[in-house]
């Protein structure tokens, strides 16, 4: 058995899971979510989006954060009577606090140290998934595809797996095709910024806020023009970009004033439309949602509006928790990693060859 454990870009809480790997299927066991101290929940918002910081600080939300994964697991545990032994290995993705694949010197770096993990659970953990992808040339991100195409069978029907967290990812699955996946660009995260500060909620519960606004046509527009939707795949993307300052240069950039809640509405209709001009080129098929964003009904009944000639759906429709998902992966990954087995897709990532990925953190 092993935990998977995962936290998004939305900093919205801890998503861990017990779960059984085998070569054709996967069991899930328990599944949990624990919330941020709000100090260090502060702390990751403020690193992400390029506040000053020091060497010293850096380490301290490292430790901090190791810490609160372990104390999750050791919790985790015993609610589910288990013990350290019935682990095999805990897949921890850490929180990323930066991404940036391109360039010169391209790099990712994800905080909470694995050593903390393992020495704190006495489990072996698995963790830095991402930086031996970005070694061998690619993204280093998405790279919960290679857990999708395990999950779900093409047969003769495409699928695209849609993942809206913080960030909105696709993995497409088409048959007798190589997967394709890649950021699509914001998800949540925008939205989630603008009601937190408009109306002090964390998210907009079923896009209600959105709904009571009014789309503006010409902002909008002005937002799709955003240089990253024109790059060519692979590519990934994350709050370095798409953070609040962000949103603050559309609008100072905008002509003329927009009420807060027409705001929200159009980040609604941002995420959805940005989304559904990628989903839109790989023809029909099944649109397959996880993540927060599934439990948005505003934003479903978006999508499925904006993709007439796809049949949208959550995974859970096809027996797959979506609130879990990402954190099975890095639990599959953990796996694949101690099983020596590749965990990426070159052809999803830009990498130069398939690899096992993930440093593993011994707890002795």
């Amino acid at each position: 058995m092993y935990i998977g454990i995962m936290s998004g870009t939305s900093l919205d809480g801890i998503d861990m899971v017990a779960a059984s790997f085998s070569d054709q299927s996967v069991t899930l066991h328990h599944q949990a979510e624990f919330p941020f101290p709000e100090t260090l929940k502060e702390k990751l918002i403020a690193l992400s989006q390029g506040a000053p910081v020091t060497l010293e600080e850096i380490g301290t939300i490292d430790h901090f954060l190791g810490k609160t994964y372990a104390e999750a697991v050791n919790r985790f545990l015993t609610e589910n009577t288990l013990k350290s032994e019935d682990i095999t290995a805990i897949g921890c993705h850490g929180q990323t606090v930066f991404h940036k694949p391109t360039g010169p010197m391209p790099f990712t770096m994800q905080l909470g140290d694995a050593n903390i993990i393992a020495a704190l659970t006495g489990i072996t953990t698995v963790a830095d998934f991402r930086r031996k992808d970005m070694a061998l040339g690619g993204q280093g991100a998405p790279l919960v595809p290679a857990f999708h195409q395990f999950l779900f069978d093409t047969d003769s029907t495409t699928k695209v797996v849609l993942n809206i967290g913080g960030i909105a990812n696709i993995s497409v699955l088409a048959p007798n095709q190589s997967v394709v996946g890649y950021d699509t660009g914001p998800g949540n995260m925008l939205m989630d910024s603008w009601i937190s500060e408009h109306q002090g909620k964390p998210y907009d519960k079923d896009g209600a806020w959105a709904a009571s606004g009014a789309v503006n046509p010409a902002l909008l527009n002005q937002m799709l023009s955003e240089g990253y939707f024109a790059q060519p795949a692979p590519k990934s993307t994350g709050r370095e970009l798409f953070h609040r300052g962000w949103l603050e240069a559309q609008l100072n950039a905008f002509s003329q004033p927009v009420s807060p809640e027409d705001v929200q509405a159009t980040l609604l209709a941002f995420t959805v439309q940005s989304i559904a001009n990628d989903v839109a080129r790989y023809g029909q098929g099944e649109l397959l949602v996880c993540g927060g964003g599934a439990r948005n009904r505003a934003l479903m009944k978006g999508l499925q509006v904006a993709l007439p000639d796809w049949q949208v759906m959550t995974t859970d429709d096809k027996g797959v928790n979506g609130d879990s998902l990402e954190a099975l992966a890095f639990g599959w990954l953990a796996h694949q990693a101690l099983e020596g087995k590749p965990g990426n897709l070159p052809d999803v990532t830009g990498a130069c060859r398939p690899c096992r990925l993930g440093a593993i953190y011994y707890p002795d």
